[in-house]
C-alpha cells in the first residue's frame, strides 16, 4: 500500500513537472488547404474527384514537450465523377472533415521551429449539393484514418505560421446508389498553410 502511494505521488509529480514545461499549452490554427484525391479503378469502373481548395480549423492541447492532442474541422467542395459500363455520373458535394489526432512534437533544437507528426481518425461527410446527374443521392459519412506532419514557425511569443501535410484514407462514397458502389479505399492528399495562436 505504501509503495503504491509513493508510486502515485511520483507519477503525479512527474506529470506536474511535464505540464509545467509547456507555458502555452493551447493552440488554435486556421489554414488554407489543397485537396487532391487519388483516382480509383476497379475493373471497368473508375472514380475521379476534381481538385479543390478548402479551409481547416483546429484546436490542439500540448500535455508536455513531446505529446499532445488535436481536433480539426475542414471544409471543401468538389465533384465526384464515376465512370462505368452503365455510363458516367457526376455529383457535386460539400465535404466536411472532422478528425481527432495524437500529436508527437519532435525536438528540433532550432529556435522558433517546432516540427510535429500526427495520427488519428475521424469522419468525412459527403453532402450532395445542386446539379447531380444521378437521382436520389443521399448524404453519406465515411470513417477516415488521418496521418501527417508539419512545422510551426514562431513569429512572436504566441503566434506564427503553420505548414502541414495531412493524408486521409477512406472508403469511396456511393451516396447510397448501388450503381456508384466501388468497394475500394482511396486517399486524399491535403497540404496546407496558415496561422496559429497559442495561449
Amino acid at each position: 500500500m505504501k509503495r503504491s502511494i509513493v508510486s502515485i505521488a511520483a507519477l503525479f509529480a512527474f506529470a506536474t513537472t511535464a505540464m509545467a514545461q509547456v507555458e502555452q499549452p493551447s493552440q488554435i490554427s486556421i489554414q488554407g488547404t489543397g485537396i487532391v484525391t487519388k483516382d480509383t479503378v476497379d475493373g471497368s469502373n473508375s472514380q475521379r474527384s476534381t481538385k479543390s481548395g478548402g479551409l481547416l480549423v483546429g484546436y490542439s492541447y500540448q500535455f508536455n514537450r513531446w505529446a499532445g492532442v488535436e481536433g480539426n474541422y475542414g471544409f471543401t467542395r468538389n465533384t465526384q465523377n464515376y465512370f462505368g459500363s452503365t455510363g458516367q455520373a457526376s455529383i457535386r458535394s460539400d465535404i466536411h472533415e472532422v478528425t481527432g489526432s495524437f500529436v508527437a512534437h519532435i525536438p528540433a533544437h532550432i529556435a522558433k521551429v517546432r516540427p510535429y507528426a500526427l495520427a488519428g481518425a475521424g469522419a468525412l461527410v459527403f453532402d450532395p449539393t445542386g446539379g447531380p446527374t444521378v437521382a436520389r443521392v443521399a448524404r453519406q459519412t465515411k470513417a477516415a484514418f488521418v496521418y501527417g506532419g508539419g512545422v510551426d514557425f514562431d513569429l512572436g511569443s504566441n503566434y506564427g505560421v503553420r505548414a502541414e501535410y495531412r493524408g486521409l484514407a477512406f472508403k469511396l462514397p456511393d451516396y447510397s446508389v448501388n450503381s456508384l458502389s466501388i468497394d475500394k479505399v482511396t486517399h486524399i492528399a491535403q497540404p496546407s498553410v496558415g496561422f496559429f495562436v497559442r495561449f
